[in-house]
């Protein structure tokens, strides 16, 4: 499967990115010179890895037809400031009332399945050209 997406500019500091029928709207924050009306397209990054560990934990309480109600997932980034990079991402998940303890560490294992943790991880090669 290929995924194609395309980048529209609306005005301002605003840029969309539109993908399998959806619009994605960003934004930058107001000191640098955006409106602040939607999240800046670095936040979409942790969103993207955060959204997916929910997905797999979810699928994996599901699948075993635990209770999710409770079921809770948080994502932290630690940022090295003399990098300026981020160099730790912790996920901490709660798990529901009545969580079978069996599964404790399943769970964590499923969570660390998460499609975009692995590209992260696995390095992605990108190639930025002219077409037109």
């Amino acid at each position: 499967m290929n995924i194609t997406v395309d980048v529209s500019f609306p005005g301002g500091k605003k840029v969309d990115a539109h993908i399998k029928g959806f619009t994605v709207h960003t934004d930058q924050d107001k000191e640098s010179g955006g409106e602040a009306g939607a999240p800046e397209p670095f936040d979409l990054f942790f969103v993207s890895i955060a959204t997916c560990a929910g997905i797999y934990a979810l699928e994996f309480c599901r699948s075993r037809k635990i209770n999710t109600q409770g079921l809770d997932l948080r994502l932290h980034a630690d940022k090295n400031e003399s990098r300026n990079l981020f160099d730790l991402i912790t996920i901490d998940l709660t798990l529901p009332d009545g969580f079978p303890g069996k599964y404790r560490d399943a769970i964590i294992r499923a969570v660390n399945l998460c499609t975009v943790k692995k590209h992260i991880e696995n390095e992605v090669a990108f190639n930025t050209r002219i077409v037109g």
